[in-house]
């Protein structure tokens, strides 16, 4: 029997195409895909099996709102000094006469726009829509915001301001129903003159507002030093060397120069912040819209505590002249720990509860813990200052 041809040595070499194709083969013999050869994924993710790959959360940075708390008071503590020092100086000069009288009647228009206007109303319907853009990082819309409303707060206390020093006697009547003759003329005089300081304040709350939310905040509480170095001077300067209704005068002019000093001292930081500020008039879109909307029920818990202060003021003028400077004086003093430890607190959380982000439940729980540990920090200066003002 002859034996069996030999295979031809060209059938045991193979080409690289033929291995590749039987080691594929081989493989979804063993029980493997197409799919994993080819290199994807083995696992199935998403809906069919109810599992999604881990995403690490990024949480927003935390930020210490005790520090805030402490530079905040920490300028309205310096603001306060001078203030002090600015009555008292003052008081050496003009006392309680006449002048004073009419002085601290008209000052309460300055004192109204600002609060109506500016730091209260401004601060609690502007800095949480402003500071939540920042935080969301849309800073072209936060800046666009920023100077949707310095626009209209410029139109609009521009109008106030020239129907005040138009309507300055009706004013005078409705603040200071006691006065009459040459102390009336007096006090219309400072109300015509106040008034354009007014707006300017109004102003630089509006500064307030833009820095508080990018956290600056001892410049803003600082600002006001620069008005009340700017009445001291006028006071010092022409304290010798005129007479008390005189020098009524050029101290409200000392403090309208004060006002425009304490705006311009917070422009350039503001300009670093913002980038660009232009006049916008836009009151259609979404974020300007909500400012306007929470403008007015904060507008009118203000208005409701400076009529107060206005009654205060009226029933004054009532009694004498003397009796407003009086009245002038003793409110800068008891006034003193509600401003420095409230506003410090409050001025603090503010932007920061405004920046609060998540859910719903998780913005409720950082608000509430906010609050109360807000809280806590007033009562914690509060009550002593209450101690201390009865004891002495």
């Amino acid at each position: 029997m002859s034996d069996p041809p030999e295979k031809s040595p060209k059938s045991k070499v193979q080409s690289p195409d033929s291995e590749k194709l039987a080691d594929e083969n081989e493989g979804l013999k063993s029980g493997g895909n197409a799919g994993e050869i080819a290199g994807e994924t083995t696992e199935v993710v998403g809906a069919s099996t109810g599992r999604f790959p881990r995403v690490p959360s990024v949480e927003p940075p935390r930020r210490d709102s005790g520090k805030s708390a402490l530079m905040v008071g920490a300028g309205i503590l310096l603001s306060r000094i001078i203030g002090v020092v600015r009555q008292r100086v003052f008081g050496h000069y003009l006392g309680i006469s006449d002048p004073a009288g009419a002085f601290a009647a008209a000052f309460r228009i300055p004192n109204f726009l600002q609060n109506i206007f500016g730091e209260g109303a401004l601060s609690g319907s502007f800095i949480p829509v402003y500071a939540k853009l920042l935080a969301q990082k849309d800073e072209k819309e936060a800046a666009r915001v920023a100077d949707a409303v310095f626009t209209l707060l410029a139109l609009v206390t521009s109008v106030i301001v020239v129907i005040g020093v138009f309507t300055a006697p009706y004013i005078v009547s409705w603040i200071a129903w006691g006065f009459t003759g040459d102390t009336r003329e007096l006090t219309i005089q400072l109300v015509r003159i106040f008034f354009p300081g007014a707006g300017l304040l109004v102003l630089s709350a509006w500064c307030l507002g833009v820095l508080n939310s990018h956290r600056r905040f001892f410049l803003s509480y600082t600002a006001p030093v620069v008005w009340n170095l700017a009445i001291i001077a006028t006071l010092v300067w022409f304290g010798s060397t005129t007479d008390q209704a005189r020098l009524a005068v050029l101290t409200a002019w000392g403090s309208v120069v004060g006002s425009a000093l304490q705006f311009g001292v917070q422009l350039p930081t503001v300009f670093r912040l913002i980038k660009r500020v232009r006049p916008v008039l836009d009151v259609v879109s979404a974020n300007v819209r909500q400012v306007i909307k929470n403008f007015f029920p904060v507008f009118i818990s203000r208005g409701v505590v400076q009529m107060s202060a206005c009654v205060d003021s009226m029933l004054a003028s009532l009694i004498s002249q003397q009796a407003v400077a009086a009245l002038m004086y003793a409110q800068s003093l008891y006034t003193l720990p509600v401003s420095l430890f409230g506003m410090s607190v409050s001025a603090a959380e503010l932007p920061e509860m405004s920046s609060a982000v998540g859910t719903s439940e998780d913005v409720a729980a950082t608000l509430r813990k906010r609050l109360d540990a807000g809280l806590r920090r007033i009562a914690l200066f509060i009550v002593p200052s209450v101690v201390a003002m009865l004891a002495l």
